[in-house]
């Protein structure tokens, strides 16, 4: 028995050195190619100073109207991902995509996350870079929150919102995280400091991005290995819930026009929630004085794969609802 047990232990430590070397082999080649990497990231946007951490502002295009294109979570590098979509828009338009701390070329803050601050950091950057509100809001992901609380505490700075795929205060706050999924939030945190995300190129960036010349596909995945999953993006997912509370205690901005896109995939058309999310956006919908709610097909990153259909839904909303309103 005792022959056994020493076995077992000679093979737990065996066990624990393998790990401890893998760990520091991955961490050590993670760092060596950020450093070799960094020569690809260069900022391509308005840099604006926080205290000495600065938020990134790309700006695109020329027209009386901006659009101001927010990323959903953990899409690190916004300005290349969402490329195919706001390059429609700045045609006629002129555009602004919002690098919040942690994202594209911005700093990692290390901050709360409360909605407050992003919010003010978001609103801060956008006039500090040249864009001046009324804008017409672009969210995607768990940036509709941040673009609703935006109506609520700031009306007359919203003209409009085209809101793709988002979560609502509601959703947050009725579907609060729990131990396990805050324990994994911290866990690939963690992971993608050591490195270990290297190791899964498509959960870093996304390999369906399009309409990127062979430059500038190096540059997001440069900017995804770095970012990714980094301390702000992690206070993001782990304060929504007390961010979720604050918007759902205001009032619904009823006079903010709002396109709800409803993104679809037909395995999943007959879900329980997917059924449950067109609800919600039916009913968030039916309070408000302008607002429309379409369903279109594709998977949740729907600025991905209906970049066309986007620009003309969005299109016809403000120039037939909200402008003739």
């Amino acid at each position: 028995m005792r022959k056994i047990f020493k076995v077992l232990k000679k093979l737990f430590v065996m066990f624990i050195i393998f790990i401890v070397l893998v760990t520091v082999s991955i961490f050590t080649y993670h760092n060596y190619l950020l450093k070799k990497e960094s020569a690809l990231i260069k900022n391509a946007g308005t840099l604006v100073d926080f205290n000495s951490k600065k938020i990134d502002v790309y700006i695109e295009g020329r027209g009386e109207d901006t659009y101001v294109f927010m990323p959903g979570s953990g899409v690190a590098a916004p300005v290349y991902e969402m490329k195919g979509l706001y390059s429609k828009f700045s045609k006629e338009n002129k555009i602004a995509v919002i690098n919040r701390a942690g994202y594209g070329h911005s700093d990692v803050f290390n901050d709360n996350r409360d909605i407050d601050t992003i919010l003010e950091q978001t609103r801060s950057s956008l006039i500090q870079s040249g864009n001046k509100p009324p804008y017409i809001l672009v969210p995607h992901s768990l940036s509709g929150l941040e673009a609703i609380y935006w109506a609520q505490t700031y009306p007359n700075e919203v003209k409009g919102i085209i809101a793709l795929d988002i979560g609502l205060p509601k959703q947050y706050v009725t579907h609060k995280m729990s131990l396990v999924d805050s324990l994994t939030v911290r866990g690939m945190n963690l992971l993608s400091k050591m490195g270990f995300h290297r190791l899964f190129p498509p959960l870093t960036f996304n390999p369906e991005v399009i309409k990127l010349t062979e430059h500038e596909k190096e540059v997001f995945k440069a900017i995804s290995y770095k970012q990714f999953f980094n301390n702000n993006m992690k206070q993001e997912l782990l304060q929504v819930y007390e961010n979720g509370k604050k918007s759902v205690a205001l009032p619904i901005p009823t006079e903010t026009p709002i396109l709800f896109l409803d993104a679809i995939t037909e395995e999943n058309k007959n879900s329980k929630y997917t059924k449950q999310k067109n609800k919600d956006y039916e009913e968030f919908a039916e309070q408000l004085l302008i607002s429309d709610v379409i369903t279109m097909e594709g998977k949740h990153s729907i600025y991905l794969y209906s970049p066309d259909e986007i620009y003309n839904l969005a299109k016809d909303f403000i120039n037939n609802k909200v402008e003739k309103n």
